[in-house]
């Protein structure tokens, strides 16, 4: 994780032995001039500092990816 990160949570990932998600916060991860973004980051080794998988969400599309989580586990819970 780099120094303008900060994880705010990381949790096991179900269905794996060792998975993990970690959602962090990201100043600036695309150079100076870049807003910053929620990371999520998804490893099968539970390694938070080398996720296999990440996904840089702005904060602006928060509330929309909020809203799309929900409705998957309602439709799918």
């Amino acid at each position: 994780m780099s120094k303008d990160s900060k994880l705010l949570k990381s949790f096991k990932l179900a269905g794996t032995k060792t998975g993990t998600i970690s959602v962090s916060h990201i100043e600036e991860p695309y150079g100076g001039d870049s807003a910053a973004v929620v990371s999520i980051g998804i490893s099968l080794k539970g390694d938070i500092n080398e996720p296999d998988w990440k996904a840089h969400i702005p904060y602006e599309n928060l509330d929309d990816l909020i809203e799309a989580l929900n409705a998957a586990k309602k439709e799918n819970a």
